[in-house]
């Protein structure tokens, strides 16, 4: 195994230059002008005496500006921070902040946000494309040499790190090695959809600021095939593009396939080159995915995994997706480990394995462990098990899940995390502003099932004495303060919130009435 996907990336600029690498609505970039751009960007970055352990940081809806971003900082030592786009502005400060950026690129879309940020690590800021106020990241690195600054990074260097917000509401930055996304890459989704460059085309509309859609846009180049990338996600287009451009692959969260199947005709387009779609990242119900197997005549492929272990860990494959027979109750199964990749149940609170169809904790040993949370020792400590003397440590993923006949099925979250449309959601976080209601009492927030998202968020809520709040305005009330896609879609009061001797709230409790009759918890 090579050492670093940059590695990879290097050597297909000089394999296929003329051949294109990625493709946006506006225009395309070849291996070869993505290294040259990379090598120039990388030595403006270093002009600025940005080098090795920096952090750089970007706020885009685009890949390919991303990515670039992601190797030119690769490539003088540094560790790009793709910022989640759909924060507020103070969030996006925290996380700038937090990982003490020297660099930030943004979209002209964003220059305001980046100007109100308090970041006095910040060098230089400039944008991802022309027609805002700041340089152009093209324009800004003209005058720098295309020459490699030629760094080679070690295993254990850091590629990239990811923000994924904590069970205190704060985020943390995900430390990724290049030892890990090497792993990651070549024994992970890759293997699965048997890459080969000279026929390999992927869609990639999920977020740059996503594990999913970060790993899968530096797998695809690293092994030479070309991405087809848009902003936005729009099913029509989407649709079109598979169509135009004769897409192979895809990486879909379960809402996009829904939007997808939702659109008039679906049925009568030209889908035939597809050779596999991969979905995961939130629950998908068992209609959608029927429907989807039926109308897209293609491979489909189903992953589990965390930004901690650079994404998808245990796959069901498609030689396990039937929709009748006995194999057809595995439509609801996580699957079986990728290579290099063990995972365990465990018993809570005991070191000990749990036996076919008895829920416990999934723990996580495989190279493809993050290394540790950025400036977070403790949080590090407290997510990792030691194993034998010598032995590499599990990672607890605070998920829960059992095993039935070689097969993993995940049940629920033991950290409440909601999955709302691919997106992250941490109660506590969510909880910290609908507590400062000046109408609320008592709050919880809590996921339900949502045909469309997967999950969504709702409020449970106590109202103080002799006050008066409606749902609707408490939600437009929280969606002044944090990302719209973190506020409650709902609200129920209550007259208290169910808690344990300690005062703990019972979140089980809280779910169940909306969850009953459902066994399909998360994916």
């Amino acid at each position: 195994m090579e050492i670093s996907t940059l590695d990879m990336s290097r050597r297909r600029a000089r394999e296929r230059p003329d051949a294109v690498a990625w493709a946006a609505p506006d225009r395309d970039w070849t291996f070869g002008a993505v290294e040259r751009l990379t090598n120039r960007l990388a030595n403006a970055l270093r002009s600025l005496g940005i080098g090795r352990g920096d952090r750089v940081a970007i706020l885009t809806k685009h890949q390919p500006e991303c990515a670039m971003l992601i190797q030119a900082a690769q490539k003088i030592g540094a560790v790009c921070m793709p910022v989640n786009w759909r924060l507020a502005p103070p969030e996006v400060g925290y996380i700038v902040g937090d990982g003490q950026a020297a660099f930030l690129m943004v979209d002209p879309e964003f220059e305001a946000v980046a100007a109100a940020l308090d970041a006095p690590t910040l060098r230089a800021t400039v944008a991802t494309r022309p027609g805002g106020t700041l340089p152009a990241w093209e324009d800004w690195t003209a005058g720098q040499p295309d020459t490699d600054p030629g760094f080679a990074p070690g295993p254990d260097d850091i590629a990239l790190q990811l923000y994924s917000s904590g069970t205190t509401g704060l985020p943390k930055g995900v430390e990724l090695s290049h030892r890990a996304m090497a792993h990651s890459h070549v024994n992970g989704v890759s293997q699965e959809w048997a890459y080969d460059p000279l026929v390999h085309v992927n869609l990639n509309v999920l977020p740059a600021f996503h594990i999913a859609g970060a790993g899968v846009a530096l797998m695809t180049h690293a092994f030479g095939g070309r991405s087809i990338t848009m902003p936005d996600f729009d099913p029509v287009t989407a649709l079109d593009a598979i169509e135009r451009e004769g897409v192979t692959h895809a990486f879909l969260v379960p809402a996009m396939i829904q939007f997808m199947l939702q659109v008039p005709g679906v049925e009568t387009r030209n889908l035939s080159s597809l050779r596999m779609i991969s979905y995961g990242a939130s629950p998908i119900s068992d209609r959608v995915l029927t429907e989807a197997m039926r109308v897209f005549r293609c491979g489909f492929l189903q992953v589990y995994g965390l930004t901690e272990t650079c994404g998808a860990v245990t796959a069901l494959r498609a030689h396990d997706h039937a929709t009748t027979g006995p194999k057809a109750a595995l439509l609801r199964s996580a699957g079986q480990p990728m290579a290099d990749v063990e995972v365990r149940v465990v018993r809570p609170g005991t070191r000990e394995d749990c036996p076919d169809d008895e829920v416990g904790e999934l723990w996580i040993r495989s190279p493809k462990n993050m290394t540790g949370y950025w400036r977070k020792p403790d949080a590090t400590a407290e997510s990792f098990e030691p194993g034998a003397p010598g032995e590499t440590p599990w990672f607890r993923t605070g998920d829960a899940g059992y095993w039935r006949d070689g097969y993993l099925f995940l049940h629920d979250r033991l950290k409440d995390m909601i999955v709302s449309g691919g997106e992250n959601i941490y109660p506590a976080e969510v909880e910290n502003a609908l507590m400062q209601h000046p109408a609320v009492a008592d709050g919880a927030v809590i996921g339900v099932p949502d045909e469309r998202w997967g999950e969504a968020v709702k409020a449970v809520v106590v109202l103080r004495p002799g006050a008066q709040a409606d749902p609707a305005s408490i939600i437009t009330w929280m969606r002044e303060r944090i990302a719209h896609y973190k506020c409650p879609k709902s609200v129920d009061v209550v007259d208290a919130i169910p808690r344990n001797p300690s005062g703990k709230i019972l979140k089980r409790v809280l779910r169940e009435p909306y969850w009953a009759g459902r066994d399909r918890r998360i994916a």
